[in-house]
């Protein structure tokens, strides 16, 4: 891989603590949310932050790959959710759900373009085999 960008952040606490990067522009505090048994409230937790991040970089593979088609787009938007939960093996496993609104582009096209977008998406291909990711068109 020839690399583009590396991106730099350090966790202290684990998911009763914070997350900051190397240049100070993400600085969170992280707590378990309620219904794993924490306090909850008004901070975020790695399942947030990297839903985030999942829909960000699968939106953009999404107009990266309109572009390269010369397909224009209008307004895409990608909703990311992301689940934790116990692996028969004992260990925590995540699955994800994608949800991409492709407003005006008749459907079997949009489908194409989701298709192609989930091979084109760093998020996806780091992913591929080792968590279950649906991807929905709506």
């Amino acid at each position: 891989m020839k690399t583009l960008y590396t991106a730099k952040a350090t966790a202290t606490g684990g998911r009763e603590g914070r997350t900051t990067t190397e240049d100070g522009v993400l600085d969170l505090r992280i707590e378990i949310p309620k219904e794993m048994g924490g306090k909850g409230g008004a901070f975020t937790n790695p399942e947030q932050l990297f839903a985030a991040g999942y829909a960000a970089c699968f939106d953009s593979a999404l107009n990266h790959v309109a572009r390269s088609q010369k397909i224009r787009l209008e307004q895409t938007a990608v909703t990311a959710s992301v689940s934790i939960g116990a692996t028969e093996t004992g260990g925590f496993g995540l699955a994800v759900k994608l949800e991409v609104s492709i407003p005006n582009i008749e459907r079997e096209l949009a489908q194409k373009l989701l298709e192609t977008a989930h091979q084109v998406c760093p998020y996806s291909n780091a992913t591929r085999g080792n968590i279950e990711v649906n991807l929905e068109l709506v």
